[in-house]
């Protein structure tokens, strides 16, 4: 079950209780649990948590999750699409889950959007994605991924965990990573500068200006025009994007 939708089901016991201390380290209130599969993590989040939502698509893995935790009354399942769920319908949350690889990007830019409504997000994802996710200017790492995720918070690699612990395993190792919204946004709508970083990275190898000309021609004359995105602070993004706003 689950490997048509790209899953590999954890099955170390040591590694899920890590994970477990990391989502929870004290008793909390509600959680949402993204891909519970087949509730490997779900037994240990519920005895942390006052409530906990338990999104799963794969039907026959949802069937299998009505029947483990049908005695648990903190426990709710729904079987839905993750990217077609209201994840702001419960109120401000935790949201903890092993991602699926293939959505992992499209999961994480949901769960970041939620502002207010997401406490923490606690996910295992392929390392190379962790890697991306806190990486520094002029690493090769660091692109849009890190610029779209620490413009809405603040990653922390927490641990990896070798393909060796999933079944079945895959082909490259995983991570833990923690997200945590940022107190003081450093921008009350980052949707257009968000939109101006895609631009900025479209071809990661070119300069700035041949990036932007197009829509910022300002950017010709601008001391930063030579440099590539890879090689801005994201403060440093946000301040030429301000001046190439106003010049147009």
């Amino acid at each position: 079950m689950g490997r048509k939708l790209g899953q590999h089901f954890l099955d170390s016991q040591s590694v899920l209780r890590r994970i477990v201390d990391e989502v929870c380290p004290v008793e909390n209130g509600l959680l949402v649990e993204i891909g519970s599969g087949r509730g490997a993590l779900t037994s240990g989040l519920l005895d942390r948590v006052s409530r906990l939502i338990a999104i799963e698509t794969d039907s026959r893995l949802a069937s299998l999750l009505r029947q483990k935790f049908s005695g648990r009354a903190n426990f709710t399942l729904i079987e839905a699409d993750v990217l077609k769920t209201d994840l702001a319908q419960w109120g401000p949350a935790i949201f903890a889950g092993n991602l699926p690889y293939y959505i992992t990007s499209p999961i994480l830019d949901r769960v970041l959007s939620l502002g207010r409504f997401c406490r923490k997000a606690v996910f295992l994802v392929q390392k190379e994605v962790a890697l991306r996710l806190i990486a520094t200017p002029g690493s090769r790492d660091y692109g849009y991924l890190t610029v779209r995720t620490q413009t809405l918070a603040v990653p922390e690699l927490l641990f990896t965990v070798p393909a060796s612990a999933f079944r079945p395993s895959p082909k490259v190792d995983s991570a833990l990573v923690s997200l945590t919204p940022r107190a003081c946004p450093l921008l009350l709508d980052p949707a257009p500068f968000l939109e101006f970083a895609g631009a900025c990275f479209r071809q990661k190898r070119k300069n700035l200006r041949n990036n932007l000309e197009p829509r910022y021609p300002a950017i010709g004359t601008a001391p930063e025009a030579r440099l590539r995105a890879e090689q801005m602070p994201i403060e440093d993004l946000i301040a030429l994007w301000k001046r190439l706003e106003a010049a147009l």
